[in-house]
């Protein structure tokens, strides 16, 4: 079992009985995720540290989309409940990577795979290298338009 899944489950438990209501309820939504995952497909199965990992950052990327809308919407007492919810599923997720450091991983990627000479024909080939070492630690968006930038696009 992910031990990822197991610090959840624990800080469910430890959030109910010190009666932190917001915190059991951004628990319980992302341990209900996690397990939604686990039975998609065709058959059910046990997800490892990196899946559940994925599933958070992807619920605490709905969190910030959220907030931004319901700030679009001039809701702003739902915009702060979304943020205190990606409070919470930040203490889960890895150290984020500064703007710099993604630099240097594309820089790098760039670099070793001999992709400077190719274009954006080669985008495919950096962001292959690049994902695993930013996985859960960088938004998508921002590393891809990195590597455009870097490829000459």
């Amino acid at each position: 079992m992910a031990e990822l899944k197991d610090r959840l489950r624990a800080d469910l438990t430890t959030a109910i009985k010190a009666r932190d209501s917001l915190r059991a309820s951004t628990l319980r939504m992302v341990l209900s995720a996690v397990t939604n995952a686990e039975v998609a497909g065709k058959e059910a199965r046990e997800l490892s540290n990196d899946e559940v990992l994925t599933v958070l950052t992807s619920e605490a990327k709905k969190r910030r989309e959220a907030a931004e809308a319901f700030d679009t919407g001039n809701r702003p007492e739902l915009a702060q409940k979304e943020r205190d919810e990606a409070v919470i599923l930040a203490d889960y997720l890895p150290e984020p990577l500064s703007a710099d450091e993604v630099k240097a991983i594309v820089t790098a990627a760039v670099e070793s795979t001999g992709a400077a000479a190719d274009g954006m024909k080669a985008m495919g080939k950096v962001m292959g290298v690049v994902q695993p070492q930013v996985k859960g630690r960088a938004d998508g968006g921002v590393v891809a338009a990195e590597v455009r930038r870097q490829l000459g696009a």
